[in-house]
């Protein structure tokens, strides 16, 4: 990775190349749908991409891999925290690959990640209220045990590998203008804006009760936040990495924020006109746009992530009713 200046992040479109062509055989590239802006209320052809098809149901394994393939692992294994889908991703990347694996998640993950995890055969440690507790309580284990972490959103080789998802959407829809991108701790918008850098304008959206980003960016540095919403188990990160604030403060155009409200409309949207079943954290991008947090222009030709589908049956029927 190289060194940072005015010109080039410290995570490179030549890392984010190499890490695709790590990573591409473990990974699915997902499909795009392009739909009619009608629907969200825009004059121009919405371009969805489905990531929440990704293997484990999200984007995660693509940092997983890319860590696990690029490290030596030992033989204790790998450990992680998460709010459960970097962990469902780590499980599933270490079980492809025969690595043991222990992650830590924090009792506001939702059964059906937990289950995730468990399913990929992973030791699953479900400690503290928060992923901040989780991730101390991970770290205690690295000390102890000899695994290797791997950090949801803090390192530059999950950074790459999140960004490969750019490098492919940029294949499949080379004439977007716009992205929104749903931001936790900021991994995937970094590695996303480190992909594009200024030839696409990236958007972050962020709930309202977790905008770690969009307070990091108006201080200047990471800052710690609090933490309340309906998407906190997978955006719920109290801060962002460094790294990540240094790349979004350079490559990102701003962030929107959304409230609950609009998270759980585009949720119920998703699934009344598409039969799209996404998580709340993979809906809130959506949200954004439905709910005018982010409002393009007219003919602006808009890309829109749908990242997570970990989600419990009862709560899509519960918004969709």
């Amino acid at each position: 990775m190289g060194l940072m200046n005015e010109q080039t992040p410290i995570v490179s479109v030549e890392d984010i190349r190499a890490a695709y062509q790590r990573i591409r055989r473990h990974i699915r590239r997902t499909p795009v749908m392009v739909v009619d802006g009608v629907e969200f209320g825009h004059d121009t052809a919405v371009n969805l991409k489905l990531e929440l098809l990704q293997h484990a149901g999200s984007f995660k394994p693509r940092g997983a891999f890319n860590n696990l393939l690029a490290r030596d692992v030992p033989a204790a294994g790998v450990a992680a925290a998460s709010g459960g889908n970097h962990g469902a991703a780590v499980a599933y990347a270490a079980n492809r690959l025969g690595h043991a694996a222990n992650i830590f998640v924090p009792e506001i993950s939702s059964p059906a990640k937990i289950g995730k995890i468990r399913n990929a055969g992973a030791v699953t440690h479900i400690e503290g209220a928060r992923y901040a507790d989780a991730l101390a309580r991970c770290e205690r284990f690295q000390q102890t045990s000899g695994a290797i972490g791997v950090h949801a959103y803090a390192e530059p080789m999950t950074i790459a590998g999140q960004g490969t998802l750019a490098l492919e959407w940029a294949e499949q829809a080379p004439d977007i203008d716009t992205v929104l991108v749903a931001v936790g701790g900021a991994g995937l918008i970094s590695g996303m804006a480190a992909f594009y850098r200024d030839s696409v304008k990236i958007v972050g959206v962020e709930p309202e009760g977790s905008c770690a980003l969009n307070a990091a960016l108006a201080a200047g540095s990471p800052v710690e936040v609090e933490v309340n919403s309906l998407a906190a188990d997978s955006l719920g990160a109290r801060s962002v990495g460094a790294l990540n604030h240094a790349i979004c403060a350079r490559f990102v155009d701003h962030v929107a924020l959304v409230s609950d409200d609009a998270i759980r409309r585009a949720m119920a949207l998703l699934w009344t006109r598409f039969q799209i079943v996404a998580e709340p954290g993979g809906a809130a991008a959506l949200a954004a746009l439905i709910s005018g947090a982010y409002r393009p222009a007219k003919g602006e030709r808009l890309g829109v992530l749908v990242c997570g589908g970990n989600v419990d049956l009862s709560l899509v029927k519960e918004i969709a009713e």
